[in-house]
């Protein structure tokens, strides 16, 4: 089992999602970056289902009551494993009474801690994941509290190797902008021609800011008002995750992992697939830039992400190849 030492607000058990159970009113919660917990998972040569903490508050801290591998992915942040330094995107090995701890991210704003096999919360609803605003799954459907001791699917250790991070090996940029913006794909969506020619060229044209009014349910954004031609009365239409939708103060708000299921807004445009881990890495604060794209687009962006994946998993079959000739006495290497 892991103990947790230190924790924050909002900290919770989180897998890719609960898939399947949106007719019902259900939302898919799961990690707000999807890339992070596929990389952590891969490190561990765990089921690409398996549970990890999501971690959004700091400084966190946990202890591990038996030897482990272990994965923590996401943003950059400083962290230490028994007082030593220890880097990110690295599968790492810790000794029983080792305490890890991860201190506030210096790039990205969340970091996810996935364990060697996983963690064995109770699968509900077809999935590990907390929803925090029904009140169940992850761990007794709440946020993580000091104190929590969070059962182990197994137990066991790993090489150490690394991973190149995804903000790195898929940069993306934008005309005009600084370091610091997040670009973000989007596709227009269904109302898109119904804002106004002025609207539609801010939209795409300046860079909105994320304000504290944001949380895993959607992040909402100023920097203007979106107005549309007319008004309009539409019905309830199913929301998904990366959906951006104008309320009437016209200050856009992009629906995150724990989207409702059903919205009456009108509907900009929607961020691809390929690019809700870059705005789940965004910090309250930042800014982001709304770059138009086709669908065309949006799939090869896919594919690039794809491309990444297998090209990381191919790396560390052959570094595993290689560690088992050579057996241990090595130092780790990044993929």
């Amino acid at each position: 089992m892991i103990r947790i030492l230190e924790t924050g607000m909002l900290n919770s058990v989180q897998d890719a999602g609960r898939l399947g159970y949106r007719h019902l009113g259900v939302s898919t919660s799961g990690v707000m970056d999807r890339l992070a917990l596929q990389c952590g998972n891969m490190l561990l040569n765990n089921p690409a289902e398996a549970a990890c903490i999501e971690i959004q508050t700091f400084p966190f801290s946990v202890s591990f009551g038996s030897q482990t591998g272990f994965s923590v992915t996401g943003g950059h942040a400083p962290m230490t494993l028994d007082g030593k330094p220890v880097l990110p995107w690295f599968a790492l090995c810790a000794r029983q009474g080792d305490v890890l701890r991860i201190e506030r991210p210096v790039a990205g704003a969340r970091m996810y801690l996935c364990i060697a096999g996983g963690l064995d919360v109770p699968v509900v609803l077809a999935s590990r994941s907390t929803q925090l605003r029904g009140g169940f799954g992850g761990w007794q459907g709440r946020p993580l509290q000091q104190g929590d001791e969070l059962p182990l699917c197994n137990l066991s250790c790993v090489e150490e190797v690394g991973l190149v991070p995804p903000a790195q090996a898929l940069a993306l940029k934008a005309e005009g902008t600084d370091e610091k913006t997040v670009v973000l794909r989007v596709i227009p969506a269904t109302d898109y021609t119904l804002f106004t020619g002025d609207s539609l060229k801010q939209f795409g044209a300046i860079g909105w800011q994320i304000t504290a009014q944001s949380d895993r349910v959607g992040y909402r954004l100023k920097g203007g008002a979106l107005r549309m031609r007319e008004p309009v009365e539409l019905r309830s239409y199913g929301v998904v995750p990366g959906i951006i939708q104008v309320p009437p103060s016209g200050e856009p708000i992009i629906q995150m992992a724990d989207a409702n299921t059903a919205g009456g807004y009108p509907r900009i445009a929607t961020v691809i697939e390929a690019d809700l881990w870059r705005l789940a890495q965004a910090r309250i604060g930042s800014f982001v830039r709304l770059q138009l794209c086709d669908h065309a687009q949006g799939l090869a962006a896919a594919e690039d992400v794809q491309t990444y994946l297998k090209n990381a998993q191919k790396n560390l079959m052959l570094y595993r190849k290689s560690f088992s000739r050579r057996g241990a006495g090595h130092t780790g290497k990044q993929a």
